[in-house]
């Protein structure tokens, strides 16, 4: 199908979809802005985003934004999710309205809120909580795809976590905790000479607008390509031993509140500001719990799962042990033959998912029912410590850093490849 026949049989479609049975009940005709593969991006879309994003830049004081650059910001934006969503359907990832209403009421929790009140909190914002929560659906499914295709294929061999403790140990930086701003100007996949060439002239022009008094968030929105632009390019607070080095050596000798000169990596060029940095010891809240797992599988349904667990918390609040039916029932077989017991963990030992109703659970509390990647779980809270995971996890700590700073590498150079491999044509309005 050429490109003029698809559009105008996406156009056909739309128009059957937005008209009624009758002339009386047709209606207006939503203007597509956006051809991504097999779907569409509509003005109404882009128009409610570029609402949203704007309320929530005004909350940041960010709103000296102008237009057009937000519009152009948000508009890419929603073609990289529209890509990623197009993948994660068809690999039949999905997230269930239990999922969703689960990860709100954690959000309203760390807020110390219920979620009547953090849904009236979002709408007298000026937001839409509707578009808030099925974009925060969206969202875990983006996640889920990201850790599948992503994620899930990063491996830390025993001879790098030697080699990473090896170094950090001789070197200063252990220990230090950079909080950084980005910027990138990105270049194609297969980038020619003249593409490289053109990206390093735009982040020199950058980088002198930044020294020559532009703010550095105003910058990173109008030009970066990077997953963090709409927030002003701001990546967090991170260790250093999580960040690329070619990141470390760039921030440095940074004072805070500078900029660095442009830097290159296969991704494109890289501009960062240092916002602040510290070098105090971390201490880490870790948990001991119990859990119980339940496989799906083409003999058990996602509800024949939650109904088993339901069952087996029911049956652990009249009093039977948790340990009992986890040696049961559980399909986790290295917790199993302990009674479900996980030990001691950490930040980022676990799913994001399990991770939250972990911290989202009081000593003693058995959660409700729910997924992750892995099945369905009920985990019980056994106990709590603040622990200096520097002397005693050294390994596990070396691991987690060295897999988040290679998935952050990798994630950078699929949405990258993803974006350019997709069919994308911009549609004009007629005037």
């Amino acid at each position: 199908m050429n490109t003029k026949t698809r559009t105008l049989t996406l156009l056909a479609l739309l128009f059957c979809f937005l008209s009624g049975p009758s002339h009386a009940d047709l209606k207006p005709l939503d203007h597509i802005v956006v051809v991504v593969n097999e779907d569409v991006i509509t003005q109404t879309t882009l128009d409610n985003r570029v609402n949203d994003f704007r309320k929530q830049l005004e909350l940041s004081q960010l709103s000296r934004i102008e237009p057009k650059t937000l519009r152009k910001q948000v508009l890419e934006r929603i073609i990289r999710d529209t890509i990623q969503l197009q993948q994660a359907k068809q690999f039949g990832i999905t997230v269930d309205d239990l999922m969703l209403n689960r990860m709100l009421e954690q959000l309203a929790k760390t807020n110390k809120m219920t979620l009547d009140d953090f849904r009236a909190t979002i709408e007298s914002e000026g937001l839409s909580y509707a578009r808030f929560r099925e974009q925060t659906r969206n969202e875990l499914i983006i996640n889920q795809l990201q850790q599948r295709l992503v994620a899930s294929k990063i491996n830390v061999s025993d001879q790098e976590v030697q080699q990473f403790i090896e170094q950090n140990e001789t070197g200063d930086t252990s220990n230090v905790t950079y909080h950084i701003r980005h910027i990138l100007i990105a270049t194609p996949e297969t980038a020619s000479p003249e593409d490289i060439d053109s990206a390093r002239q735009q982040a020199d022009s950058v980088y002198r607008k930044i020294t020559s008094g532009s703010e550095f968030e105003d910058m990173a929105i109008k030009y970066s390509s990077g997953r963090n632009a709409l927030k002003g390019g701001d990546l967090g607070s991170r260790k250093a031993n999580e960040l690329p080095q070619l990141f470390v050596d760039a921030i440095r000798s940074l004072s805070s509140g500078e900029t660095s000169k442009p830097v290159k990596s296969a991704s494109g060029f890289h501009l960062l500001q240092l916002v602040s940095s510290s070098n105090d010891q971390v201490m880490v809240q870790q948990t001991n719990a119990r859990h119980i797992l339940i496989r799906t599988s083409s003999e058990i349904s996602d509800d024949q799962a939650r109904q088993t667990l339901l069952d087996l918390k029911k049956k652990i609040e009249n009093g039977k042990s948790f340990a009992e039916l986890a040696s049961e029932y559980s399909e986790d077989p290295g917790s199993k033959i302990k009674g479900g017991d996980l030990g001691w963990f950490g930040p980022g030992e676990f799913t994001p998912t399990f991770e939250n109703v972990a911290n989202s659970l009081d000593i003693g509390q058995i959660s409700e029912p729910f997924k992750t990647p892995f099945g369905w779980h009920i985990l019980e809270v056994l106990e709590r410590r603040q622990h200096d995971q520097g002397k005693t996890n050294k390994e596990n700590l070396a691991r987690n850093s060295i897999k988040k700073r290679k998935i952050d590498e990798e994630l950078r150079l699929w949405l990258r490849r993803i974006r350019d491999e997709a069919y994308v044509e911009f549609i004009e309005k007629d005037s």
